[in-house]
């Protein structure tokens, strides 16, 4: 792993000092909901809202998208079923990354004549909307009158709302179960590092998650130690996309758990990870601003959000089965095997998306529907509702 540069210790100095301020004007403590907001998304100096490359092989880690373009072609398979009996119809996609799976989404959709009215993109990181604009300038100017990016979310929206690793870079507060208490792990800084800090939960909404789950985490009502993640930046999510959804379907892509594996009894040490140079490790205090923070998601969580707030689940599966149920092998099979030097790469793609061992069962497909039943062929087998 390569070490930092010193421009880039500098900006991590930087970040650090401003959230020790933070934390020394919260009365020497913040959750780790605040801390991990600060790290990634602060106004010119969070992960997310800085300059520095995240994405692909000059990155951090490799997502579908950057992986193969076979990713967002197969994933508008399923956007074609959606958005034709729709039409006129939009797509907003969130968190857009480089760019490149709303290139390789609006190409292939542009192949079946069903190009969405509009494709918004929803991008809090004004550094990656400014590589994402860039790229499909270059690559794609002559769909760039149907691609706008927004600030917010539309007071309406009909079509299908799309997030592909959205979930898991949300703010999470961190819970620990200790014998009889329930305390909400946070952050000081002590010994001039960051340091974790337990403290009673003074959040009423992070009390009720955590009371509830408590039954799950500790059945036989013994003395634990646990500690895990809520994700309720995640719940407020899925309540605005039912607040604004009219029709259509919203598609999440992440890897997570259903409810009951993600707060397995054994899991005593939750799902926490950072990524740094494709180095995986559980330090989030570790050069703050130039490393991401995330957390598996809680899929049991959003969908008792979803159908709170008038959303129906549509499908829940491995990213394995939803890709081959919308056809990824038959893309494959437009390129000649005895085009080796296309056709093998392509085919290694593959795997890396639909592999046990690499993204093809730790990541899943949901979606939920408003005012559309009809069933979605990416979830034609391998359904995995039983386990929400």
């Amino acid at each position: 792993m390569l070490p930092p540069s010193e421009i880039a210790l500098t900006h991590s100095r930087l970040v650090q000092g401003m959230i020790r301020e933070k934390i020394a004007a919260a009365n020497h403590w913040i959750s780790f909901a605040d801390y991990m907001n600060l790290a990634l998304y602060a106004p010119g100096m969070g992960y997310y809202s800085s300059g520095a490359t995240k994405f692909g092989h000059a990155g951090d880690f490799v997502t579908a998208p950057e992986i193969s373009p076979l990713f967002g072609r197969t994933l508008a398979q399923q956007l074609v079923q959606i958005l034709q009996p729709m039409a006129p119809a939009d797509i907003l996609e969130f968190g857009a990354g480089s760019g490149k799976l709303a290139r390789d989404i609006l190409f292939e959709l542009e192949k079946s004549d069903a190009l969405p009215r509009k494709y918004y993109i929803l991008e809090v990181s004004p550094d990656l909307r400014q590589r994402q604009q860039m790229l499909l300038a270059d690559e794609a100017p002559h769909l760039m009158h149907r691609v706008e990016w927004l600030d917010q979310l539309p007071g309406q929206f009909n079509g299908v709302m799309l997030a592909n690793e959205v979930l898991d870079a949300m703010p999470i507060h961190i819970v620990r179960w200790h014998g009889d208490a329930v305390l909400e792990r946070g952050v000081t800084w002590q010994d001039n590092q960051f340091a974790w800090q337990d403290r009673p939960i003074e959040n009423v909404e992070l009390q009720t998650v955590a009371s509830e789950l408590t039954a799950e985490i500790n059945p036989d009502n013994q003395s634990v130690d646990y500690v895990s993640e809520i994700n309720l930046a995640a719940v407020r999510f899925i309540h605005s996309l039912a607040s604004t959804l009219q029709q259509g379907v919203v598609l999440l892509i992440d890897y997570g758990f259903g409810r009951s594996e993600y707060y397995h009894p054994q899991r005593n040490q939750g799902t926490l990870m950072c990524h740094y140079r494709h180095h995986a490790h559980d330090d989030p205090f570790y050069l703050p601003g130039l490393q991401d923070i995330t957390s598996h998601v809680d899929f049991s969580a959003l969908t008792q959000a979803a159908e709170n707030n008038g959303l129906k689940l549509l499908g829940y599966t491995t990213q394995a089965y939803f890709l081959l149920n919308c056809g990824i092998t038959d893309l494959l099979a437009q390129t000649s095997a005895e085009d080796i030097h296309h056709y093998l790469p392509q085919s290694n793609q593959l795997q890396k998306l639909v592999s046990p061992a690499e993204m093809g069962e730790l990541f899943k497909v949901i979606a939920f529907g408003k005012n559309f039943s009809d069933p979605l062929r990416g979830f034609n087998t391998g359904d995995m509702s039983r386990f929400l």
